[in-house]
């Protein structure tokens, strides 16, 4: 059979638009069979805000974290743009008898401040490796319009950083005979069937959110193999922290799945090699992006240049 030509359609909106569109209000309710997602964020907000306390929660999507604060004690503003979701989220609250302690606003988050100063930000728009969605983007226009209504101090935020990490893997790209490299997600542990750790996991980033940001994430770095095998991709790790409760040195974490990005040019590698792995993306930009820059070369062999 004579393979058929592509069918040709209408161009595609472009990422920029896609990135900027709501998210579907039956993702937000599957986001609450997230048990781990759940308990370490009703964990770390029980563990830090007190009766009292004042919080933002920005991009609230159902209310459940506002529910975790106003739970705690706190006078709660969630902020949220998508209509459908404050009217859910409006709903829901009032069912669970905290809606007399939740300001509810519609509002972008990137454009929203407090009508007094608080002790706590909430901003949950986390995607592994800061990609996809807008949390750099809207904690920092956050931190700008609260430090121009209320001064210099900034509140402290949920979660509180986040550290980003990568290692080279040997990875399983066939499924059931069929063979189909692209990025692969992993519920975070350590051990997948699937997958050949092939060194340790190497922190790239480390951002904390009262701190001033950056929106290029670019990283430059070596591993040694610590075993054989096919260097077939790049596993990248989140880490979060969503509170650091200092008088019990201990932190409350909570990961994002890992990623499994496939590299080009798969390299057979032995114990003992060094490799090293480059990459450069913005804050809240496609998977295509990272994979785009991710190279993956012997430590001393030069860079091929992207092909544009």
């Amino acid at each position: 059979m004579k393979p058929s030509s592509p069918i040709k359609v209408k161009s595609m909106p472009k990422a920029a638009e896609v990135l900027g569109q709501f998210i579907p209000l039956h993702y937000h309710f599957e986001m609450l069979r997230d048990r781990y997602r759940m308990q370490s964020f009703r964990e770390a907000i029980e563990a830090t805000v007190r009766p009292g306390d004042k919080v933002v929660d920005l991009g609230g999507g159902t209310g459940v974290l506002s529910f975790f604060a106003a739970r705690a004690g706190a006078e709660v503003w969630y902020c949220e743009r998508n209509p459908e979701l404050v009217d859910a989220a409006q709903r829901i609250l009032r069912d669970n008898h905290v809606s007399q302690q939740v300001h509810i606003v519609q509002a972008d988050a990137a454009e929203f401040a407090p009508p007094t100063p608080v002790d706590f930000v909430i901003c949950e728009m986390l995607h592994v490796g800061l990609l996809r969605e807008k949390q750099i983007a809207v904690i920092s226009a956050f931190q700008r319009n609260y430090q121009q209504a209320h001064g210099p101090a900034l509140p402290r935020f949920i979660p509180e950083g986040t550290l980003l990490a990568c290692q080279p893997v040997e990875q399983d790209f066939v499924f059931e005979g069929f063979l189909a490299t692209g990025p692969l997600f992993q519920a975070p542990a350590d051990d997948h069937a699937d997958t050949k750790v092939l060194a340790e996991a190497a922190i790239h980033h480390m951002v904390w959110y009262d701190k001033p940001l950056r929106s290029d994430i670019a990283w430059s770095g070596k591993f040694e193999i610590a075993q054989d095998g096919q260097l077939n991709g790049v596993r990248f790790i989140t880490k979060n922290a969503l509170t650091v409760l200092i008088e019990d040195q201990r932190v409350i974490p909570w990961h994002n799945q890992f990623l499994v990005m496939p590299i080009e040019q798969p390299l057979q590698v032995s114990a003992g090699d060094v490799i090293e792995i480059s990459f450069q993306y913005e804050a809240g930009a496609e998977l295509a992006q990272l994979g785009d820059t991710l190279h993956v070369a012997r430590a001393g062999e030069q860079k091929r240049p992207q092909v544009a």
